[in-house]
């Protein structure tokens, strides 16, 4: 989500239509002048009227919501539906009523699931969008004023204070120990201290100090500023901007196979029609004859249990991925998932828990880690591993009572532990209000039994010096029982050692010597090398209140603090590793902060991946080399000070190589990215609204592992789906063969286009749902991603398709053969032998679908429950289609009685014997069930 570096360029808000260029770099008096405001009363009403009528609400775009139509139309938009719709028509307009009905339906159903399934979650998505109108304090004719917030216009003069949310792009002219949190568009956890003095023009945006930005929020202090921008011209507003000119429609790897195979289907279609009709001319056949061959060939060569099972798969997949907490709003993202090859990673927030903590305490002879453990236990803090009381260490004592007392954050109020019945939620359930890194100060003196509450109580606070920018320290006088001042003081190290002329140490209070100094101001670097933000502690104890601080202090220590990574994101990184999916991090923080949460996750593992962690101007490399496979700029594991432009640039080039990338974030900056990606992914929780819009998929618990668990789910629905597709061609091209070689030597059809609709539709629908519901490989996570331009069905898996249809079809016209032939049967009846034969050879085919290696007897089909259950069905629409009044008349069928029983039952067992012999024999091709 980091984005410190962002440059205003021409296109920038702070250039645009209505906005101020440079605002950060003039003086305040020019500013007043160019937008012809009053830095002290503001803008008068009816000239806020005007400019709001002039250049519009403070409001972004919002992202056009998907119509009824829109997703009506993107369920219709692939070649097998398209192919459907034909038939259908060609049966109807040559008068074939049954058969075109009976295909319209099929188009329905499968369009009906897709649009309801996919509308539901487009649905859900709208609901996480907040739709408040919040208000802000802005000073107009000299006086305070509440208004909606997208009622600012540029020139206007806002009053802001902790806890408000800044609601438009503004410069400061005047604060009062003003801190913002800025995560939002820069990633910087630490909330930025804010000051009224101009910078230079060149300054990147996380350092424009004077300058408060549109949706960041003020964490403490206060302050007068004057807007500059507002709505799409802010900086936020840019950031949607390149959103929207990174949109495309795009069609995810499964779409791409699935599109190129019904293409093919087409031209197969075409070309045994055409071979079909050539024949009939040749052979003398009335066109009568000719049109029902064609329109039987037409029904057989379209697998239209195709359309639906894919649908209800990556239909379910998204259920079972929403119970998993992950929202994806289009169903073929599900599958887009499961053939990621890279994950490009924000840090900030999704890889880290975006609250700062106490880490380390070094104090002047020796080291305290600080675990994280349950409150008001002491055990959180060790020595080499041992467990140590602070209250038997008065060094440590001293040091933690000093970052209580010289705090200003606070638990917030309403606590409540329902365990305890106390209000305050002393013992478990605790809020805290004010800058993370003073609740984080807070909260390891709280656990160490230092309640500030108590201790204000104790020590009652009589004066504070907030935090000096310049000098870098903040201090707070307390008084104790002999009337005497206890000051604590915290702040940059360096600063905090100047003042110092005595240290702490484990024989009381004792004189600071350089060569001391020195060694701490080397811990202090070794510390910021690792990663830490670090602060210095003193205290002194004086008679005068108005003594001044910063002089003759003691020396308590360094307290070393982080941004903790989330406890279940590194065995998640482990099991993407095992998967073959690269992991890239991605921040706008410092390097070493970024080095040091790669290696404690494993994202770098070695010193010889140090030369993964790259700066983000590396991506910024257009030239013709940067295309280069082996361009190390876009090889890198981590990337450090990142720009939203340089995000895109990376997710652009890895796709450019061929790799599917999923992109993870929840900041406006990265919205462009997860646009661009092949899969973005947005934080629900935390995440903006411009990201969410971006995003393919939500994760409701903005859990990093929940995207495993997804990836996971996308493998097995596209494995399932290679392993249906395989039986439905298999099953398809049995009964094209069957059609083409009764026309090749003569026969008469040996099924009729709606029986050949009816085993479509009914008998081969059920066993490829059940296939569809399989659980999946168990090493399915230890299999490298499908490579993007691997077909779905490679040539093995078609010469096996050969194979089983070959067989099949010889088993329907053998069992065709006995019966008019050897047993004299009538057509009819010879023809429903061979519909029957055909039915259940198929229904028996399904078991063929075992994983190589796997039990004959225990396996992931026989231990499918819906197979079973499939079986069972569609064996009941077998006998219901031979022996139910009404659907024999429409499907031409008569009872084959026992003699017919007794030809089709073992013709129809054929493949599956063969099959099971095959798949015994490691030799043969077999259905590639890797993903």
């Amino acid at each position: 989500m980091s984005n410190p570096g962002v440059r205003s360029n021409a296109n920038s808000p702070q250039g645009g239509k209505n906005s101020l260029k440079n605002p950060w770099s003039r003086q305040i008096n020019e500013i007043e002048d160019e937008l012809a405001t009053d830095g002290k009363n503001g803008l008068e009403e009816r000239e806020a009227r005007d400019r709001l009528k002039k250049w519009g609400k403070n409001l972004l775009e919002q992202a056009e919501s998907k119509s009824l139509v829109s997703i009506l139309v993107h369920q219709l938009k692939n070649v097998l539906t398209i192919l459907l719709i034909a038939g259908g028509v060609i049966s109807l307009v040559f008068d074939k009523i049954l058969e075109g009905i009976s295909i319209f339906i099929v188009v329905i159903i499968n369009t009906a699931l897709g649009f309801f399934t996919e509308l539901k979650a487009v649905r859900k998505m709208e609901a996480l969008e907040q739709s408040t109108s919040m208000e802000t304090v802005v000073i107009r004719n000299g006086n305070l004023k509440e208004i909606l917030a997208r009622e600012i216009v540029p020139g206007d003069l806002l009053s802001l204070e902790a806890g408000m949310i800044v609601p438009a792009d503004a410069r400061i002219l005047e604060e009062s120990r003003l801190k913002v949190d800025e995560s939002i568009l820069t990633g910087e956890s630490v909330p930025v201290r804010k000051h009224a003095n101009s910078v230079d023009e060149e300054t990147v945006l996380a350092e424009r100090t004077c300058m408060i930005y549109k949706n960041t929020h003020v964490t403490r202090g206060s302050c007068k500023a004057i807007v500059i921008a507002t709505g799409m011209d802010t900086e936020i507003g840019q950031i949607s901007t390149m959103v929207k000119e990174a949109k495309q429609e795009k069609r995810t790897p499964l779409e791409r196979r699935l599109q190129s195979l019904g293409r093919k289907l087409v031209w197969l279609t075409l070309i045994i029609s055409a071979i079909v009709g050539v024949m009939g001319i040749f052979q003398g056949n009335p066109i009568i004859v000719m049109l029902e061959a064609a329109i039987a060939l037409a029904v057989a060569t379209v697998p239209e249990g195709l359309p639906i099972v894919a649908t209800i798969t990556l239909a379910r997949g998204m259920w079972k991925m929403a119970k998993k907490n992950a929202l994806v709003n289009k169903l073929s993202s599900v599958e887009t998932l499961g053939s990621t090859d890279v994950i490009c990673t924000d840090k900030t927030g999704t890889l880290t828990e975006n609250k700062m903590t106490v880490r380390k305490l070094m104090l002047s002879d020796r080291v305290v880690d600080v675990e994280d453990v349950k409150d008001g236990e002491y055990g959180y803090l060790t020595v080499n591993d041992d467990s140590i009381d602070p209250r038997e260490l008065d060094s440590l004592h001293e040091l933690l009572l000093s970052v209580v007392l010289c705090n200003n954050a606070r638990m917030a109020t309403g606590n409540h532990d329902p365990s305890t019945g106390n209000d305050e939620g002393d013992d478990h359930i605790q809020e805290y209000i004010g800058d993370p890194m003073e609740v984080a100060l807070l909260v390891a003196g709280e656990k160490a039994g230092m309640k500030r509450t108590k201790l204000m109580e104790e020590y009652p606070e009589r004066r504070e010096e907030s935090f000096d920018p310049t000098l870098k320290l903040m201090a707070t006088f307390n008084e104790m029982e002999d009337d005497s001042y206890r000051i604590a003081v915290k702040g940059a190290p360096k600063s905090v050692l100047d003042a110092c002329s005595h240290v702490m140490t484990k024989n009381g209070q004792e004189s600071l010597s350089r060569d001391e100094v020195e060694h701490m101001l080397d811990d202090n670097k070794n510390l910021a090398k690792q990663g830490f933000r670090v602060i210095a502690v003193a205290k002194r104890t004086v008679q005068d209140l108005d003594t001044y601080p910063y002089e003759d202090l003691t020396y308590l220590g360094l307290v070393a603090l982080l941004d903790p990574p989330r406890m279940e994101v590194q065995p998640s990184i482990a099991k993407c590793k095992n998967a073959g999916i690269r992991i890239i991090m991605i921040t706008g923080d410092q390097g070493e902060t970024a080095r040091n949460i790669g290696k404690t996750l494993d994202i770098i593992d070695d010193s010889t991946e140090e030369t993964k962690v790259l700066h983000g101007s590396v991506l910024d490399d257009t030239s013709d080399d940067s295309n280069d496979l082996d361009n190390d700029n876009f090889s890198g594991k981590i990337y450090y000070r990142v720009e939203p432009k340089q995000k895109l640039n990376l997710v652009k080039r890895l796709q450019e190589r061929g790799e599917i990338v999923a992109m993870t974030g929840d900041g406006v900056n990265d919205a462009p990215a997860l646009e661009q990606a092949d899969i973005g992914i947005a934080m629900g929780q935390r995440g903006t609204q411009v990201a969410r819009e971006a995003s393919d998929m939500i994760l409701e618990d903005d859990n990093f592992t929940t995207i495993v668990e997804a990836v996971n789910q996308g493998r097995i629905i596209v494995d399932n789906i290679k392993k249906f597709i395989y039986y439905l061609l298999s099953c398809n091209m049995s009964e094209i063969l069957v059609i083409f070689i009764a026309m090749l030597v003569g026969f008469t059809l040996p099924i009729t286009p709606l029986q050949i609709l009816y085993l479509n539709m009914i008998t081969d629908i059920f066993p490829a749902f059940a296939l569809s519901a399989g659980r999946g490989s168990e090493d399915i996570l230890e299999r490298e991603p499908r490579d993007l331009n691997e077909p779905l069905l490679d040539k093995n898996s078609w010469i096996g398709i050969a194979m089983y249809a070959t067989v099949i079809t010889a088993s329907t016209l053998g069992a065709y053969l006995v019966a008019t032939n050897l047993a004299s049967f009538s057509s009819e009846t010879s023809v429903t032998i061979s519909f029957l034969t055909l039915g259940f050879a198929q229904l028996w085919h399904v078991f063929n679908m075992r994983e190589k290696g796997s039990s004959f007897f225990r396996n992931e089909i026989t231990e499918n429950k819906y197979v079973w259950f499939a079986l069972l069905g569609c064996t009941g629409l077998l006998f219901s289609a031979t022996y139910l009044p009404g659907l024999t008349v429409v499907l031409s069928t008569h009872d084959p009685g026992l003699i017919g029983w007794m030809i089709l039952l073992p013709c129809s067992s054929i493949p599956y014997i063969a099959g099971q012999a095959w798949n015994s024999m490691k030799w043969m091709p077999r259905v590639a069930s890797r993903t």
